[in-house]
């Protein structure tokens, strides 16, 4: 037994077992079967039919027993398989005798007909209309009815699911199953309303078989076996209400099966248990009905002791049913008690673990988003960010914690949000079923599409049809797919945003890797020369400023050098960037020798050391419109060094770096700040212009604030 269930089991693993029992339904339609043949498979079928509508009836709701519409497709074709053959031998073997099909279908015709065969075709008769006109046709209303209902109500589902997440009446584990229930629920109604049409259409063609079993039976049988009128009705009638009967148990089965299932609620509970609480919920039911039947038993001519023996049944049940509801009420009072005496107050109030923690990196979708995001409908964009995440790590030095993502149906359709520390940094809107070319400046005509701008870097671009990508890419747009729109736009804000995700957690993993190989120099470094507050400070500063930290270990032998000297976070960071020196100019400038930079006037260089704010945050006490001036002449000196393909660098002391350094950060894009310590002494500087000689007005303010 075991070992041939083991088989079993084995055949369904390697995707067998469905490929076969096809294959065996189609040569059963084909191959001519011995009686003994089909005496066995129609027994199975019948088996197969109880065994379903018992799986129905236990099971504890429709999705428990997803795989149904499936079953039922199987099932449906297994019948009408031996109704070909059944009608194959009845036909060819008819004139032989009643025993010509097998047994079964002797018995099942002798033993309803019992030797009237009007009798066996009305009984006939009133099974497929049961079947046909009562249980298929209202199971198949009720499955379309469910399958609209629910897809309609999957939006307001999903809402009430980010509120119960939100709220923290659920986790994020819970919300992930329960929204793959939403759409299991949705994907088996639409099922169900297809695979109740498989039920109307077998009833349809049990009643065509039978029509056709007698009709051909009796002229096969008088006309080439030369069998009288009543021995051919005789044989061919019983063999083919014999096999009509045979066939419909099953379908009325199945059919029941498929009502039962789509009829019952979605809570998971016993059928039995519900069906029996529910009923006997309440003891006037019972008393009323007792009442009604007692009184019509009183009724002179009627059958009273019927009447009164169902009465006093009625009788019985609404006694139990009384007593059922009593102790439910005593049961319920003793929990009450129980609760009352062992839960204090602050058990039912708010506690610690009842507060959300904020996700460091998330990406929230609308909903027509999430193809983008589920593995299930092939979406691309989970692989990408994977991909963005190890890559800007990697660039970083250090490792980024991972991406959430989770849909947000406050957002438009086609939008998403990318959330940093609970804070937005990012949105955009995107089409799945487009893609955005992205005009780099110098493209030689317009395409048609929906004008929009590049979520990362606000380029004019247009959502094209996948159809004009080669036109598009012909007149000179950079065309890219939707999940490329998001994780270009994701990797910008990572790398803007890389300082908020280093913190001591992730500063402790860098130095316990260095102290693999150096256990000496991190020991000397914290917390006996800088405590670690001031080294991860100085490692944000790094990053807010785009250095990379993978070199921790010049990082930290430089700190450790001139902990002596200073232990303020900021000019430590000054130190630091000294010894990055080489790597911060050629991540700026790649390997080219000569370095083009502007640089403040003299007279403006001044001016600003004089406007230095002392104390722990030092910045500039500028006038608002010579700072606005300022940014406004460095900005465009920016851009003429892009315009010619040169990265935008400004060069100025030391003392001025870090603090126009925040002033310029947001103001003007782009822009690297480098003091003249920061140059390796391999680069020759080429100085192109002068911030403040060439305006007017830096120059007339500078003159009047000195």
């Amino acid at each position: 037994m075991d070992s041939a269930l083991g088989t079993f089991k084995e055949f369904s693993k390697n995707g067998l077992g469905t490929p076969l029992l096809l294959i065996m339904m189609f040569s059963m339609m084909i191959v001519p079967l011995p009686p003994f043949a089909l005496d066995l498979v129609f027994t199975f079928n019948i088996a197969l039919a109880l065994i379903i509508i018992l799986v129905s009836i236990y099971t504890l709701r429709p999705l428990d027993f997803a795989v149904f519409p499936t079953v039922l497709l199987v099932a449906t074709m297994l019948r009408l398989a031996l109704n070909v053959a059944s009608t194959r031998v009845v036909l060819i073997n008819g004139h032989t005798g009643t025993g010509a099909a097998g047994n079964v279908i002797e018995s099942f015709g002798n033993f309803v007909v019992g030797g009237n065969y009007a009798v066996g075709f009305v009984i006939f008769a009133i099974l497929v209309i049961i079947n046909f006109v009562v249980v298929t046709k209202g199971a198949g209303r009720v499955s379309e009815v469910s399958a609209r209902f629910t897809l309609d109500a999957m939006p307001g589902k999903q809402m009430a699911i980010d509120a119960d997440l939100n709220s923290g009446l659920i986790s994020q584990e819970d919300a992930l199953q329960r929204r793959e229930d939403i759409s299991n629920e949705a994907d088996f109604y639409g099922s169900m309303d297809g695979a109740s049409k498989f039920v109307r259409g077998d009833a349809i063609a049990g009643i065509l078989i039978i029509f056709i079993n007698i009709i051909g039976g009796l002229t096969i049988g008088m006309a080439q076996h030369n069998l009288s009128f009543e021995v051919a009705t005789q044989n061919y009638l019983l063999l083919s209400i014999g096999d009509g009967l045979v066939a419909q148990i099953p379908s009325l089965l199945l059919s029941t099966a498929t009502a039962i299932i789509v009829t019952r609620v979605s809570a998971s509970q016993n059928m039995g248990a519900t069906v029996v609480n529910q009923i006997f919920r309440d003891k006037r039911v019972w008393y009323i009905t007792a009442s009604i039947i007692g009184g019509m038993g009183l009724i002179p001519g009627m059958p009273n002791v019927v009447f009164l023996m169902i009465a006093g049944i009625c009788l019985f049940f609404a006694k139990m049913t009384s007593t059922i509801a009593q102790a439910k009420e005593n049961a319920a009072e003793d929990v009450d008690e129980v609760n009352e005496s062992s839960t204090s107050p602050e058990e039912v109030e708010l506690s610690w673990r009842d507060m959300q923690t904020v996700d460091v990196i998330r990406l929230e979708v609308g909903y027509r988003l999430i193809s983008l995001v589920d593995k299930e409908q092939q979406g691309e964009l989970i692989g990408r960010i994977k991909g963005v995440r190890k890559k800007v790590s990697q660039d970083l030095g250090f490792l980024l914690q991972p991406v959430h993502i989770r849909d947000n149906l406050d957002l438009p359709a086609n939008n998403y949000r990318i959330v940093i520390q609970g804070v937005t940094e990012g949105e955009g809107e995107v089409f799945t079923d487009r893609e955005l070319a992205i005009n780099p400046g110098n493209v030689s005509g317009k395409i048609d599409g929906i004008a929009t701008k590049d979520p990362a870097f606000e380029m004019e671009a247009i959502w094209i049809e996948p159809g004009q990508r080669d036109q598009a890419q012909t007149l000179g747009y950079t065309v890219v797919d939707p999940s490329t729109v998001v994780a270009t736009h994701l990797s910008k804000i990572l790398r803007e945003s890389a300082h908020y995700f280093l913190g001591y957690e992730e500063t402790k993993q860098l130095l316990d890797s260095l102290a693999e190989k150096s256990p000496q120099l991190v020991e000397d470094l914290v917390p006996k020369t800088l405590p670690m507050s001031t080294v991860v400070k100085v490692m944000q500063n790094l990053l807010q400023e785009g250095v990379p930290i993978k070199d921790i270990r010049t990082i930290v032998e430089t700190l450790a050098d001139a902990a002596n000297t200073s232990q303020n976070a900021d000019a430590l960071t000054s130190i630091v960037r000294i010894a990055l020196r080489r790597a911060i100019v050629q991540e700026i400038n790649g390997m080219r020798k000569d370095l083009s930079v502007f640089t403040l006037s003299p007279k403006l260089e001044q001016l600003l050391q004089k406007t230095i704010h002392e104390g722990p945050d030092n910045y500039f006490a500028l006038e608002p419109t010579l700072a606005e001036k300022m940014q406004d002449s460095v900005r465009d000196l920016a851009q003429q060094q892009e315009a010619v393909g040169l990265p935008p660098v400004l060069l100025v002391t030391s003392g001025l770096r870090m603090m126009l350094s925040k002033l310029f950060k947001t103001s003007v894009n782009n822009l690297h700040i480098l003091s003249f310590d920061e140059i390796p002494e391999s680069k020759r500087i080429n100085i192109t212009a002068s911030v403040g000689e060439q305006n007017d007005a830096i120059q007339q303010l500078s003159t009047t604030a000195a």
